[in-house]
Formats: structure tokens, sequence, C-alpha cells
């Protein structure tokens, strides 16, 4: 009998990542669900449980703590577990990269955009490697495709997650590795209330936005076929290589115009 599988989550208390969760669960996947907030990730666990009967634990933990993917690590061994699916997830907006003048504040968005998504890598693809056999999503967004004046962090941050994700997946793939970046457009999450970015939702036009749902299941969709980088959103999908292009590219590298102080 075949060895059940289990993905860890991050990020997994709302929006993408609690679909992620719930739709791995829908295809009979153990799950391993880790986000600061215990209660939200205990709810989650609970009706995943009753509603598809797979083995659903928590854990706790903040990202952008230097020593949280070690415990991570940790604790998995500890309950006996196998990690065969990745799903790094966690993340925020952040702040602005020059106006923000606390080095501590950009320190910590990096542990938790950049370095955490690395060290859970880090830690689980040796066990894949083992057993020849693990699936990897690290989502990214389309801001990573689209360099543009204004954005000095949190496009490049997920610009890396794309290098990363194609460089893993060039490298193990024929072990049985699949590694993807997903790149969501605008999608319906609490990440535009919980990062103050209620205002930029209501501005933008209705068609630009998909369900999470949505995002989710094609992107676990496209990792089964390999992709190393999807744009999640047939909108997205029509528009990325058009933004990859050396005529569209000089458009975005307008400088953002300040208003005048009175």
């Amino acid at each position: 009998m075949a060895r059940q599988h289990t993905a860890l989550i991050t990020g997994a208390s709302a929006g993408l990542g609690a679909e992620f969760a719930r739709q791995l669960a829908a295809q009979g996947i153990n799950l391993v669900l880790v986000a600061r907030r215990e209660s939200r990730l205990q709810e989650l666990a609970a009706q995943l449980r009753q509603a598809h009967g797979v083995r659903v634990e928590c854990i706790a933990e903040d990202l952008s703590h230097p020593d949280a993917p070690r415990r991570i690590s940790e604790r998995v061994h500890t309950l006996g577990l196998t990690i065969d699916y990745l799903i790094n997830n966690a993340g925020i907006a952040g702040p602005d990269f020059i106006e923000e003048r606390d080095w501590n504040r950009q320190r910590t968005y990096f542990e938790l955009m950049l370095i955490s998504y690395a060290a859970l890598c880090h830690a689980f693809v040796p066990g894949m490697l083992a057993q020849g056999f693990g699936r990897i999503i690290n989502v990214s967004s389309m801001a990573a495709r689209i360099p543009r004046a204004g954005d000095s962090n949190y496009g490049p941050v997920k610009a890396y997650l794309v290098a990363l994700s194609e460089g893993l997946h060039a490298t193990y793939q024929h072990r049985g590795i699949q590694v993807m970046a997903l790149c969501p457009g605008f999608t319906h999450t609490e990440f535009h209330d919980v990062n103050d970015l209620a205002d930029t939702k209501k501005a933008m036009p209705g068609f630009m936005w998909y369900d999470a749902d949505v995002v989710v299941r094609e992107g676990l969709r496209a990792l089964e076929k390999g992709k190393a980088v999807y744009a999640s959103g047939r909108l997205y999908r029509w528009a990325d290589p058009f933004l990859q292009s050396v005529w569209f590219r000089p458009l975005f590298r307008i400088p953002k115009r300040r208003s005048k102080k009175t």
C-alpha cells in the first residue's frame, strides 16, 4: 500500500494558504499547517479533518524569525512525517526599501519573504530526493514579472522566488522533483485588507481579480504538468509574454511622480 503523502503549507491560516490546504486535503493528502495565528490554524484543521479524514498538524511559527525554519523542520521530524509537498506561501506587502530607515524591519521582511522560502527548500528537498518524489510551489507574484518604479522591495523579493524555483526545477526535475513559482495577479484574499491595501483593491477593475480557488486549482494543475513558472489567471497568462518583452518593459521604468509639498 502506497504511503499517504503529506504537504507542508506556510501562511496557511487564511487566503491562498488556506485554499491550498482545502484542495490538497480533498485529494487525501495529509497536512502540516504553519502560520502565526494558532487559533485560525486549529479551526481550519478541525474542518479539514472532519471533511476529508486526513491527518492535520498545526505549527504556530513566525517565519520572520531566523530560527523558525529549523524549528519547523525539527517538529516535522518529531511528528514522524515526511514532507512530499512544500507550499511556501507566507508573505506580507512589506516596507518601502529606502523610506523605511529601520534596517531591522527590512531584515525581518527578508527573513520572511526570502530566507524562510530558501531555508524550507533546503530542509526538505533532500528527503524528496531520497524518495524520488517531491512537489514545491513557491508563491511569487506577477509583481516579480514587472520591475516597476516605486517598487524596490515586494517585486524584487518575489523575483528571487522565480529564480530560485527555476534553478531548482532545472536541477532536480529529472529526479522526480517538480518545483514551480506561482505568479498570481490580483486575487480575492485577506492580503489587501491586512496590508492596508483596501483602497488599491477598490480602484482596480473587477476583471483583473481572480478567486483564490481558481489560483490554487490552476497552480496545482500546472505543477503536475512540469511548469517552472506559472502566471495564474487567463488575463495574466496572456499579458505575461508582453510584459517580458523588450518593447513593454521600459514603460514600467518611468519614474514615479511625487506630489509637491505645500
